[in-house]
């Protein structure tokens, strides 16, 4: 008995040293192009708030993208969607040209003002970098498909400085109802030493921060943890951040949609949208709703940062945002969905908080998070999101948001190629079993 537990205890080592060297040069390599990646989108965006008429060669751009994707692409136009049908079953591979290519058209996105994100890139940096380390090191299928997850896990967990929700993010995200537990240590290595090379390099995140909220009441002369009437609250916003997130995912796919039915020139839908982008600012009057939105391009606009603070967006501002959004990536443009996601959650937050006679910073952050779970299905690496972002003293009410708007947010995401094992739809199948047995 004691031979086999050492032998078992010897065989785990060695397995978990394994992963360690294999996966230790990959993240380091993720993480210096996240970095670099990063540097350059900040430069990006401050140039063109130093320029603001770059947004009229917006339409411009968006010709240039499509045709650098027309001809260096294949592939690799598919995007996050490729990385995952990539680790479920390995076959086409991963374009080497994946990462410099979505790295530069993200780029130009943001230098001409589209509204995107940078998740999607690092994500993709990510899956390109360590499908191609996977081919140096000759790893068999099962060896790849844990390679290409560790690979999401660096790219998320270094673009966020968030490594433990980069971690759980690359297991839910492939399967609704089902997480692939034996990728678990090698993802963990590689978000852990993504963000580290990220910090090395001197690249820093946004900091957040939620005001003291006493989340306590007095019922009775019994003191509860939990306000029932802030909790009554939370619920009902979170199934609102759940519904808006399932408009953004709709909104998108409805906007590609259109455009492939009404536009025949391909090349002339980005360009479309660019014009489309241009003339909203136009009406608006401000450019709030460029780019990412977490920097200020004025005094007053309205950003993720300025969500956290009374009066910091207006009634509207989520709505606008996801509009852009929509436009931008429906119509060709590159980066990704989540910094997108999270203004728009945290300026709905702050509406709804306004609504509600709620702690606005927390109802921000939960928003953050919120519609982050239910656009992408993944709840539990929202919880912990929260939990690296904000602290862990309001972690009952980020999980509480996160898994409401996961169930609030339809039967699919943003990404066509997540499966669903075990997901939303079989609440209702046990739900009908329940109600089904206690029918007089």
């Amino acid at each position: 008995m004691f031979k086999n537990a050492l032998s078992n205890t010897l065989l785990l080592s060695k397995y978990l040293l394994r992963w360690i060297v294999i996966v230790s040069p990959v993240a380091v390599a993720i993480g210096s192009m996240v970095a670099f990646f990063l540097w350059l989108l900040n430069w990006a965006i401050l140039f063109r708030f130093a320029h603001s008429w770059l947004l009229y060669l917006l339409p411009a751009a968006g010709v240039l993208i499509y045709f650098l994707y027309k001809l260096y692409g294949t592939s690799a136009e598919r995007g996050n969607n490729l990385i995952i049908d990539e680790i479920h079953e390995p076959g086409a591979g991963v374009p080497k040209r994946m990462a410099p290519l979505i790295l530069f058209t993200t780029v130009i996105t943001h230098l001409f003002g589209g509204s995107a994100g940078r998740e999607g890139t690092a994500v993709q940096i990510g899956g390109s970098i360590a499908h191609l380390f996977a081919a140096w090191f000759k790893l068999d299928e099962a060896d790849k498909k844990t390679m290409l997850t560790a690979g999401v896990a660096a790219g998320f967990g270094a673009v966020f400085g968030t490594p433990l929700t980069g971690t759980i993010f690359a297991l839910e995200v492939l399967t609704i109802g089902q997480l692939k537990y034996t990728a678990l240590f090698p993802c963990l290595i590689a978000g852990l030493i993504g963000d580290i090379t990220v910090s090395v390099w001197g690249v820093h995140h946004t900091p957040y921060h939620i005001d003291v909220v006493n989340t306590g009441q007095d019922f009775y002369s019994v003191h509860l943890p939990v306000s029932l009437l802030l909790l009554a609250k939370v619920l009902l916003s979170s199934a609102i951040f759940g519904l808006v997130s399932m408009l953004f995912a709709q909104t998108v796919h409805i906007v590609k949609a259109t455009a492939l039915k009404w536009v025949k020139k391909s090349w002339l839908i980005p360009f479309m949208g660019g014009i489309v982008i241009i003339g909203l600012t136009f009406m608006l009057g401000k450019p709030d709703y460029l780019s990412l939105g977490v920097q200020a391009e004025h005094p007053g606009a309205v950003t993720i940062v300025s969500a956290f603070q009374q009066s910091g967006a207006d009634l509207f501002s989520w709505a606008w945002k996801l509009i852009y959004t929509a436009i931008t990536l429906g119509t060709g443009f590159k980066g990704g969905e989540v910094t997108p996601l999270f203004y728009i959650g945290s300026t709905l937050g702050n509406t709804l908080a306004g609504l509600l006679n709620a702690p606005v910073s927390l109802f921000a952050a939960l928003g953050f998070i919120a519609v982050f779970a239910g656009a992408t299905n993944t709840p539990l690496a929202c919880t912990i999101m929260g939990v690296e972002l904000f602290g862990g003293e309001y972690a009952i009410f980020f999980a509480i948001a996160c898994f409401t708007a996961y169930f609030f947010s339809g039967a699919s995401g943003i990404y066509s190629a997540q499966r669903n094992i075990e997901g939303k739809l079989s609440l209702g199948k046990y739900t009908g079993k329940l109600f089904n047995r206690y029918k007089p």
